[in-house]
């Protein structure tokens, strides 16, 4: 992957390392979409107060980072896997630009479709994500989940566009979260998504153009 250059250890050991970093790029990428979310189930919650309406919040927070959890496991994993072949065989180097400006084409396109619309859509409206839960553990647990799922369908194809340019690159990783940002809280969020897709695509065609 552009920009994300694993360490010459075990595969074991470079899954790892790409899981600790997916994680620690992606707390701060999405605090700003999330923040919002939770004060919305806060104020939603009924019979909890104090601890335990802390508890519970860190409980929706935990289970929302796990479903990005997964989501990095899964990335780190064909990184990894690339690497591998990377260093078995020269030539899969010379197609990595080509494979990332594909990746960013096709990024760029699902950020142009209708259902990236009613996705967003459905992020942005108070029921989109589910009613909040009873004040119960395993309720804001759950609730953490979906909010999880719901976010990563959203935000999935972003993400993608970050990991194709570069997930370690600091500009690049501030425009995605700005991106998510304004995709969220934005009045015109449809319109933000589909100038987002454009640039993406832009810069994949120039990305297969320049190999």
């Amino acid at each position: 992957m552009p920009g994300m250059t694993m360490p010459q250890q075990t595969w074991f050991a470079a899954w790892a390392w790409f899981l600790g970093m997916w994680m620690a790029m992606t707390v701060p990428m999405m605090l700003p979409s999330l923040i919002p979310m939770l004060s919305r189930y806060r104020r939603s919650v009924r019979g909890a107060g104090g601890l335990h309406l802390h508890g519970l919040t860190a409980l929706v927070s935990v289970g929302y980072f796990i479903i990005w959890t997964g989501f990095g496991a899964i990335a780190g994993a064909a990184g990894a896997a690339v690497s591998a072949f990377e260093t078995r065989w020269a030539m899969v180097a010379q197609w990595l630009p080509i494979a990332a400006g594909v990746a960013l084409l096709v990024a760029g396109g699902v950020q142009l479709t209708s259902w990236k619309g009613r996705q967003l859509a459905l992020c942005r409206e108070r029921s989109g994500c589910g009613s909040p839960p009873a004040p119960g553990g395993l309720d804001a647990w759950r609730h953490g989940l979906r909010l999880g799922v719901r976010c990563s369908l959203c935000c999935g194809s972003l993400m993608l566009a970050l990991l194709a340019m570069g997930m370690m690159e600091p500009v690049t990783m501030s425009l995605v979260t700005l991106a998510i940002t304004a995709e969220r809280l934005a009045p015109a969020a449809l319109r933000v998504a589909r100038l987002t897709g454009v640039a993406i695509v832009v810069v994949g065609v120039v990305m297969i153009a320049r190999v």
